[in-house]
């Protein structure tokens, strides 16, 4: 009862209620289910020159309405699924090119004050074996993630727990970025940390944006809220539906110009949280001026003692989340779009032409499984927050990409040029990002390949490179100088090189 007691305390601490109410209008957030529901059920038309006016505008880099992307979801014609899949795929090469970016998801806690009914990292959940990482293991979590392994790129994870406070987060990423590991002629080193983590007021956004922060993820889960409500008690602070729904708002208050939004599929209607994440988008766009950087759509697994995480109601089927991604791609077609390895290798693959610009490999999500096992594939569910449906390696990952004409992408230098908030938002509009980004891409595979690639996946990956350096020189002269002097500095050892 005290440790109950004192979460009530530190819920209280945390939620500030006037960040939350300068942005309502009348009291009442931006998702107005019953605008979104009536959506779902009216008769739209769907007929072929209708659902083409719709793919014509979402190929020129604009963001559908409400009712566009209703009536994309209603299609039931095979023909025009198909065409709209081919289409999103058309989207994401026209905004991104043929990169796949890759990263790791890295746990440093799994204490959590909340006790969200899907979660296997719920409070009340006494299956779980709970750690909080020190600096010390952190450190080592990233050797074999940067010494062994070869990512540039985290997304870290913190559990919503006093012992996992601001303080706390601040101390870990600045950790992961002072890690060099001896890697062949130089080292390894992650050069991006992202952060999914709980909301934050604005004062503790200040802090995580000048620790080195990349981007910032918050999850909504739910936009429906009802459901909202039933999963997430209103004893806990993740019970605050709007606390969470403006975290996006508050980071870019605070200078965060990267951010990115998801929702959890399988909570309650696919096609509501479709719209609920278009909602979220034209939200940012209209009020803050930038759209997500990123959506993501995990779907839920199963958890370690979590029955619901199986049994919903509202479980989407592989051809329903097929068709979800395939929407927001149209939907809101300048966003990148993370699958995660939530989802089986078999199902990762054949989502990947829909519009997929973001993946993760070697994932763990024990909280210190790298260090414990740098090379391994096995999970350990009472460590975590569910089950993992794709361990390949990062080598594995590369070279399917590679066999199936992507380059895998880790690159960074975007963040660190200046390239975010509505700077990258123009260039995705417009298209130039995924030229401009292709000259990096190649520096850093070049990098990769050399340090940490098998046989056979520096073999594949030697004719990507070559086939991407003839793109350049054909289609990018002006800067095919420049950019060849660095990519052979880069052969020869040094790192880091980017435009």
């Amino acid at each position: 009862m005290a440790q109950e007691n004192g979460f009530a305390e530190y819920k209280n601490l945390k939620i500030k209620q006037d960040e939350i109410d300068k942005y309502l209008k009348n009291g009442i957030d931006f998702i107005d289910d019953a605008k979104l529901e009536a959506l779902l059920v009216a008769h739209h038309d769907t007929s072929a020159v209708r659902v083409r006016e719709i793919i014509a505008k979402s190929l020129t880099i604009a963001t559908l309405s409400h009712e566009e992307t209703a009536t994309l979801m209603a299609v039931t014609d095979p023909d025009l699924i198909a065409e709209m899949e081919v289409a999103a795929g058309q989207i994401k090469k026209k905004v991104y090119d043929n990169r796949i970016v890759t990263f790791a998801p890295l746990y440093l806690s799994n204490d959590c004050v909340n006790n969200c009914a899907y979660c296997g990292l719920r409070h009340e959940n006494k299956a779980v074996d709970r750690s909080r990482l020190s600096l010390d293991q952190v450190k080592a979590e990233v050797e074999s993630l940067a010494g062994v392994t070869g990512h540039k790129r985290l997304i870290v994870v913190y559990g919503e727990h006093p012992d996992s406070d601001i303080d706390y987060m601040v101390d870990t990423i600045k950790a992961i970025y002072d890690v060099k590991v001896p890697v062949g002629k130089n080292f390894g080193q992650i050069r991006r940390v992202n952060v999914n983590a709980a909301p934050l007021s604005v004062a503790d956004l200040k802090k995580l944006n000048t620790a080195g922060l990349g981007t910032f993820q918050v999850f909504q889960e739910t936009y429906h809220h009802a459901t909202y409500s039933k999963v997430h008690p209103a004893n806990t602070i993740k019970g605050n539906y709007q606390w969470r729904l403006y975290a996006m708002h508050r980071a870019m208050e605070a200078g965060i110009d990267d951010v990115g939004i998801g929702a959890l599929f399988g909570l309650y209607n696919w096609r509501f949280e479709v719209l609920g994440l278009l909602s979220h988008a034209i939200e940012l766009e209209s009020v803050l001026g930038i759209g997500p950087h990123t959506i993501s759509f995990p779907r839920m697994e199963p958890a370690e003692s979590t029955p619901f995480a199986s049994n919903s109601p509202w479980l989407v089927s592989d051809a329903e989340f097929r068709k979800a991604i395939t929407v927001i791609r149209l939907a809101v077609p300048y966003t990148g779009m993370i699958l995660t390895a939530r989802e089986c290798a078999e199902m990762r693959t054949s989502l990947l032409p829909l519009g997929i610009t973001q993946t993760d490999a070697s994932s763990k999500i024990g909280v210190g499984a790298y260090a414990e096992s740098p090379r391994g594939t096995d999970q350990h569910v009472e460590k975590q927050q569910f089950t993992l449906g794709d361990t390949r390696s990062l080598d594995d990952v590369v070279y399917e990409l590679a066999t199936l004409g992507y380059i895998t992408s880790f690159c960074t230098a975007g963040y660190r040029c200046g390239r975010t908030g509505q700077c990258i938002m123009d260039l995705l509009r417009s298209g130039q990002e995924g030229k401009f980004c292709k000259l990096n891409a190649v520096l850093t595979f070049r990098e990769w390949l050399d340090d940490f690639a098998s046989p056979k996946t520096k073999e594949i990956g030697e004719k990507i490179l070559a086939m991407e350096i003839a793109q350049v020189k054909e289609k990018n002269p002006k800067v095919y100088d420049a950019f060849f002097k660095n990519y052979e500095e880069t052969r020869l050892g040094a790192r880091d090189l980017y435009f």
